[in-house]
Formats: C-alpha cells, sequence, structure tokens
C-alpha cells in the first residue's frame, strides 16, 4: 500500500510546471506539502523586509491552490535539518520530492537531510526547476565556468530547448495522518508599527494566479516592443514578472515557452540567459555577496564611509533626479526600473564611493525580487569587479541618462518631482576621483 508523499517547497512557489509536486502526485495515494521558513541553518541568508512581505502573501495563496487540489500546506519555522524529517514522520510518508536549490548553503542543507531520509528508508527525488539549464550542464571546452556572459548565452542556446513545462497535478487522494502546522499569521512577516508596505500592496499582487495573469498580459501587449522601449523607466514597457520568477509562482520554463509562442521575444530571452548566468556564477561563487570576483578590487581604496551620503542615497535626496526617482520607486513599491537600477547603484559606487556590498545590502533588504545570485551578481557588474563586468572607468553620468532616456521627464515627475540638479556631490570631480582609486587597483596588479 503506498504511503503519503511529502512535498518540500522552497522558492517554487506554485503547483503549474512544479516537477517535485507531479511527481508525489503521480505517485498515488496522499500528498501533503511543506514550508519551512528556515532563517536558523548555517549560512542560509535571512530574507529583507521587502521579501518577507512578499513571502506572507505569496505562501496564503499557495495554500488555497493546494487545497483546490486536496493537498494541506503545513508550515513550520526553524532548522530545515530538523523539521524536514519530523514532518515526514508525522505524514507517515515513505517518499519526499523537492526542486533543486543552488546556492551552497542550502545544498549543504538538502544533502544532509537526503542523507538522512535515505538512511530511514525513505525515496527522496529532487527535480530541475528553476533554471532553464542548471550549472554543471553548460560548460567550456575545457569544462570550466564561464565569465563572459555572450559566449555563455551562446553555449545555452546549442543545449537542447527547454522542456515544455508542466500541467498542474490533478487531485490528490485524502486520508493522510494530520500534520499540525503553524498559522501563517504568527510569524510576523509583514511589517507593523510602523506597517510601510501600503505601497507594495497598491504595486503587487503575490501569488500564482496573479503571476500567470501578468504573464499574459505582457506576452499580449508588451513582448512585441520590449526591445525599443525596455530602457525608458516612464514606459511601462518591462515585464514585472522578475518576483514570480524569484519566488518560483513562475517558472523559467512557462515563461520562455510563452514568448516563443508569442515570437519577437528573442532580446527578452536573453534577459531570462542573464539570470541563468548569475545563478550559474553563484554556483561557481558561493560568496558572491561578499567577496569580490575580480581579486584585485580586493584592493580598491575605499574611503571612510560617509553616512550622510549614503542616507540621502537610500532617502532619495541626493539632488540628482534620476537616482532620487529610482530610490523613492524602491522604498515606495519594492521594485526599480532596470535601467535605473544601474544608475542608482553606479552613483552609490563610483560617485560616492561607497562599497557595492552595502548597496547591495539595501536592495536585498528593499527589493521583492531581490534574490542570492542575481542582486550581487549585478553589483557586481556595475562596481566592475564581477564577471563580465562593466568596466570601472565606465560611469554611468545621470544627468545624461536621464537626458537619453526620461527625456520628458515622465519617470522622474511620477518618483521625484521636486528633485532638481543640486547633487550632494560634484559628478565630474567624483568620477575623477572613481577613476584614480581605479588606477592604484590596475598600479597594484
Amino acid at each position: 500500500m503506498t504511503r503519503a508523499s511529502l512535498v518540500w517547497f522552497r522558492d517554487d512557489l506554485r503547483v503549474t510546471d512544479n516537477p517535485a509536486l507531479s511527481a508525489a502526485a503521480a505517485r498515488g495515494g496522499a500528498v501533503v506539502a511543506l514550508y519551512v521558513l528556515d532563517e536558523e541553518s548555517e549560512g542560509i541568508r535571512p530574507l529583507g523586509g521587502a521579501a518577507r512581505w512578499w513571502l506572507h502573501h505569496s505562501l496564503a495563496s499557495l495554500a488555497g491552490g493546494l487545497r483546490d487540489l486536496g493537498i494541506p500546506l503545513v508550515l513550520r519555522r526553524g532548522q530545515a535539518t530538523r523539521i524536514v524529517p519530523e514532518v515526514a514522520a508525522q505524514a507517515e510518508a515513505d517518499a519526499i520530492f523537492w526542486n533543486r536549490r543552488y546556492g551552497a548553503p542550502e545544498r549543504l542543507v538538502d544533502a544532509e537531510i537526503k542523507r538522512r531520509l535515505r538512511s530511514e528508508g525513505n525515496q527522496v527525488a529532487s527535480f530541475a526547476a528553476s533554471l532553464l539549464h542548471e550549472p554543471w550542464t553548460v560548460t567550456t571546452g575545457s569544462g570550466g565556468h564561464y565569465s563572459v556572459f555572450t559566449p555563455f548565452w551562446r553555449a545555452c542556446q546549442n543545449r537542447p530547448a527547454p522542456r515544455a513545462p508542466l500541467p498542474a497535478p490533478p487531485s490528490a487522494a485524502a486520508g493522510s495522518a494530520r500534520v499540525p502546522s503553524d498559522d501563517l499569521d504568527d510569524w510576523q512577516l509583514r511589517p507593523h508599527a510602523p506597517d510601510w508596505a501600503g505601497g507594495l500592496a497598491e504595486t503587487w499582487e503575490p501569488g500564482e494566479p496573479a503571476a500567470r495573469r501578468q504573464l499574459q498580459r505582457f506576452v499580449r501587449s508588451g513582448l512585441a516592443d520590449y526591445d525599443r522601449a525596455r530602457d525608458e523607466p516612464g514606459l511601462e514597457a518591462t515585464s514585472m514578472l522578475s518576483p514570480r520568477l524569484r519566488w518560483g509562482e513562475l517558472s523559467p520554463f512557462t515563461v520562455w515557452h510563452e514568448a516563443v509562442a508569442a515570437e519577437g521575444g528573442s532580446r527578452f530571452l536573453t534577459e531570462l540567459g542573464w539570470r541563468e548566468f548569475a545563478w550559474h556564477t553563484l554556483d561557481r561563487f558561493p560568496d558572491l555577496a561578499t567577496r569580490n570576483l575580480r581579486p584585485e578590487f580586493d584592493r580598491f581604496p575605499w574611503p571612510c564611509l560617509d553616512e550622510d551620503a549614503l542616507r540621502a542615497w537610500r532617502r532619495g535626496r541626493t539632488g540628482v533626479p534620476l537616482v532620487d526617482a529610482g530610490m523613492r520607486e524602491l522604498w515606495e513599491t519594492g521594485h526599480m526600473h532596470n535601467r535605473v537600477r544601474m544608475v542608482v547603484a553606479s552613483f552609490l559606487v563610483k560617485n560616492l564611493l561607497i562599497d557595492w556590498r552595502i548597496g547591495e545590502q539595501w536592495f536585498w533588504d528593499t527589493l521583492v525580487d531581490a534574490d542570492a545570485a542575481s542582486n550581487p551578481f549585478n553589483w557586481q557588474w556595475v562596481a566592475g569587479s564581477g564577471a563580465d563586468a562593466a568596466p570601472y572607468f565606465r560611469v554611468f553620468n545621470p544627468v545624461r541618462q536621464a537626458e537619453k532616456f526620461d527625456p520628458q521627464r515622465r519617470y522622474i515627475d511620477r518618483w521625484a518631482a521636486d528633485s532638481r540638479d543640486e547633487p550632494i556631490v560634484d559628478l565630474r570631480e567624483t568620477r575623477r576621483a572613481a577613476l584614480r582609486a581605479y588606477d592604484e587597483v590596475k598600479s597594484a596588479r
């Protein structure tokens, strides 16, 4: 007689194209779903405030979707190495399924749980669900890791096409053991005293159903003009799918095939490739958020931190309109247009000469789409210390960027109409100071 199956959800908060869930349903018998809020395992990075808000609502949505399939969602908080085997026993499950993760601390946790469960006679299986190509499948001719995007993406395109997405599974059998669950509200993932998330709630509806609607809207009305309009922050021309992919409300396979079927989405598919590149880089360099990929940047002469300048940057009070608009959009919505992300990051690192890791941590806390790969990867790209990095001497001029990409000030006037060109620093002089610092790095090689 088939016993129950346990599906351990992580950053894959969906029922459609979820290989672990499909495997459990195909096995027959009862299915129990589990989500573990693990803030205790060594090396696991605690979620930022905006991410915690998103997680609350996405879990609530997932619980509803699973309920429709007759599957209970069990919530537990603590070390996954203890909780997953414990819940498996309580659910009388002899098969445990999950979709793979790629951060080094997460892989260690997963390996330990797999070892323990198998030693107790359980079936354990993991699946590819969050990347189009797993990191060990895309290598150079010598078996190494790609450090430049163009040949990396060419290698990906030369591989077999990404698999077709899986449908949602049928309803599961009832009759599994009742497993106690935490109450989601008790986790207090949403902010209170004060509740600063009003702008997030006005901007977003987390959860798989809303994610699928957003994908359809973009494919139907945004994909054709994406290449032409994506750099203009004053237009609603981007997909807004990044948090959907970060939390796994949509799989990259679903997004890929929808875009391919619509045609004309080659530039957008390249953005999916850039996401892949970030995760493949994290797989090779697990300390991506704390160490320069280019070791020579360890010698970069960061000056003493200017707390006032940092505070002005965080609050969108730098006197540079495009920078201020971006930082205020971020605080209000938990999101920022990608072109503007590059501008505000360049301003922090190369005009204020503040270590990229400080900016990366702020984004980690305030972005709803911050993930362990893309967030530090993109900060290192702007800083010049990362893979396929923009040269350090390429300093985004925020005034010129605004003139080119927001000439009618639609974006600036929406988010920072009161900001005028009275910067807290001299853009020309700080650019020269950044280049002098870069020369010190080069001369020390």
